[in-house]
């Protein structure tokens, strides 16, 4: 028995996400030089990040 095509493969997971993980954008920030450990300690209201990285 075959399964039906409506369930997809199993590498359209790793497809390309539209939007960054906290973490994600916080190392963002950091090769961009805008994030200094210690001084930025909110992870709140962080400013828009280019998803490029």
């Amino acid at each position: 028995m075959s399964r039906h095509p409506s369930y997809g493969k199993s590498s359209k997971s790793a497809k390309k996400r539209n939007v960054l993980k906290r973490f994600e954008r916080v190392d963002v920030l950091r090769r961009l030089g805008k994030w200094k450990d210690g001084e930025n300690v909110k992870v709140t209201n962080l400013p828009k990040t280019p998803n490029s990285f």
